[in-house]
């Protein structure tokens, strides 16, 4: 096992009606920004929870941050922040909601161009407002992270960056507020979630005994609920489960002490940054044609989990792998999220602008070994048309 340090410092409140706990978890004299995505939160109800609970402290909202957030949008709620003296913000919605949100909290004092914060991937933050988030999209495990994945719309570039002082203080979580979510979101986060742990797992192995029993007891509960969290939309148990495994996934926890892959995540952002696909939809794309190409350099880990996660034992090896990556797309494919650029009509046109946009963006060694260059990728890219 590699060596490593563990902390994380978010406080979840997890259950039916945790809203209400917001008055207890937040100073009395908060100056609160609650920043929003496309209306949702205000339409069901969750956002008048969350302004109830709010009680007499001086709250502003800020809507209209995207699915992928983008810096444009950000940047006003910035400077609304900076105008209006605000000193603590609260995310109601997705990950894209958190992300921005932790975006914000670092550019508000940020001294200098705000941009630099995701051109130094976060290594330039030295100081952020306090947040907080109230999860109503169950995906990315943005709300038990340090992590923010931000678009710079005029430059169609998206760019990821990490400090712990973007940890949210608190995050509520009630599997309640995902009953009126639409079924594509539905799934969308599960394949997140599900690439999250495959990104720290399908490596190479490192005697992590108990990281690896958490990804492979992760990936097979979703593998389970998966499809009845589709069609039984207020099955209380389900979403509870499906909640908890999207912040299991990435809040650090199974990523202890074993090596990081991230290269899927690396090419499907740039799927993302120039055709607007939705991310986890991005991820089923690349990882099939990731383990394909990454066979050898995965092998150990790949037969693993062909072995645990889907039980196959008969064949040969080679058989056994080919059998776990048509297995991991028949998975995708039956929450209706396809795997191929095919699907959304894109053929070979698109392979060159996205390795140029890689290379553009320094991702030319990436990869648990940092050794998938431009022209790795680029096969990854043809073993997914």
């Amino acid at each position: 096992m590699l060596n490593f340090t563990f902390h994380n410092p978010t406080k979840i409140v997890f259950g039916t009606n945790a809203i209400e706990r917001i008055d207890e978890l937040l100073p009395a004299d908060a100056r609160v920004l609650i920043l929003l995505g496309g209306g949702s939160a205000r339409r069901n109800g969750t956002l008048g929870e969350v302004r109830a609970a709010l009680g007499e402290r001086e709250v502003q909202e800020f809507d209209g941050i995207e699915a992928n957030p983008t810096y444009e949008t950000l940047m006003r709620a910035v400077e609304q922040v900076r105008r209006e003296k605000l000193d603590f913000l609260l995310g109601v919605g997705g990950g894209s909601v958190i992300d921005g949100s932790k975006f914000v909290a670092a550019a508000v004092p940020f001294e200098g161009d705000p941009w630099q914060i995701m051109l130094s991937h976060g290594a330039e933050v030295r100081h952020a407002l306090p947040l907080a988030s109230v999860l109503t999209l169950p995906a990315t495990g943005s709300e038990m992270n340090c992590g923010s994945v931000i678009t710079r719309h005029e430059s169609k570039t998206k760019l990821a960056f990490l400090n712990p002082r973007v940890y949210p203080v608190f995050s509520i979580l009630d599997p309640t507020k995902t009953y009126t979510l639409p079924a594509r979101q539905i799934a969308n986060g599960i394949v997140d979630a599900y690439v999250h742990i495959a990104e720290q797992y399908l490596t190479y192995p490192v005697y992590g005994r108990v990281q690896d029993r958490f990804a492979e007891g992760l990936m097979q509960t979703l593998i389970d609920i998966g499809p009845r969290c589709l069609n039984e939309t207020e099955n209380y148990e389900l979403r509870a489960n499906m909640m908890w495994v999207t912040t299991m996934a990435l809040n650090g926890l199974i990523g202890a002490g074993v090596p990081h892959d991230w290269a899927t995540h690396m090419l499907g952002h740039e799927i993302t940054a120039l055709h607007e696909i939705d991310h986890a939809r991005t991820l089923a794309i690349v990882l099939p044609s990731m383990l394909q190409v990454r066979r050898q350099q995965k092998r150990a880990k790949v037969l693993q989990y062909a072995d645990r996660v889907w039980q196959l034992r008969d064949g040969d090896e080679e058989q056994r792998i080919d059998q776990a990556i048509r297995r991991t797309a028949e998975f995708f494919e039956s929450l209706g999220i396809p795997t191929r650029f095919s699907a959304y009509g894109l053929g070979t046109e698109v392979i060159e602008p996205l390795v140029e946009q890689l290379v553009a963006h320094g991702m030319t060694e990436l990869g648990e070994h940092r050794d998938i260059t431009p022209e790795i990728s680029r096969r990854v890219y043809h073993g997914a048309l």
